[in-house]
């Protein structure tokens, strides 16, 4: 198997896993995978899924390989705000919610961080464009804002909140508190609500 005719088939892809190379091709040398990545012609991302090194210098990518190398899911949570300038603060990993257990990886794109949630709370995100026409699922601002609340519930209190470092001019302006408090309705969470309130208060929406 040549590396290049590999290349040219599997690139646009941006990553892909082992089931699509046999699809391709069913009697496809495993061992060539397992080469090509020793000489970083490829990066593993997980077990049976692998990207091009070339794809580190498009950020976007490493966001986007969050949605594919473990489905479903959407970034969101930390990620996603810093994505919209809504936290100041870098953010060291890639933050996604799903509905399959909680789990996380580590590759040479980044540190992988998913958080379970029910199936019915699997909303509330958007498909970005991005290059090579893939697409990025990424929560709304709103959204990410309530997964974060949900999933994190010791954001309880005042100091908590602000500690948070919310963009107070985001929230005062670019908010969509109409979809806030639509997608707030759809958690059916007291504690949840109790929180939104809190930096409601804290934050003068």
């Amino acid at each position: 198997m040549n590396y290049l005719e590999f290349k040219n088939k599997f690139f646009d892809l941006g990553c892909f896993n082992i089931h699509q190379v046999y699809a391709w091709q069913p009697d496809f040398d495993r061992n060539n995978i397992v080469r090509w990545t020793k000489k970083r012609y490829l990066v593993r991302l997980r077990q049976g899924y692998y990207a091009f090194p070339e794809y580190k210098s498009k950020p976007d990518f490493a966001l986007y390989f969050a949605n594919r190398i473990y489905r479903p899911s959407y970034v969101s949570l930390h990620s996603a705000l810093a994505f919209y300038g809504m936290i100041s603060e870098s953010v060291l990993q890639i933050t996604s919610v799903t509905s399959l257990k909680t789990t996380s990886f580590i590759n040479d794109f980044g540190d992988y961080s998913y958080k379970s949630v029910k199936e019915d709370l699997m909303f509330g995100y958007d498909l970005k464009p991005i290059d090579n026409g893939q697409t990025l699922q990424l929560a709304s601002p709103e959204k990410a804002l309530l997964d974060l609340l949900y999933l994190y519930p010791f954001y309880n209190t005042g100091q908590e909140m602000e500690e948070l470092r919310l963009d107070e001019e985001y929230l005062q302006h670019d908010l969509n508190l109409r979809l806030f408090q639509e997608y707030i309705s759809k958690f059916r969470n007291n504690a949840l609500e109790n929180r939104v309130q809190l930096l409601i208060k804290t934050y003068r929406l």
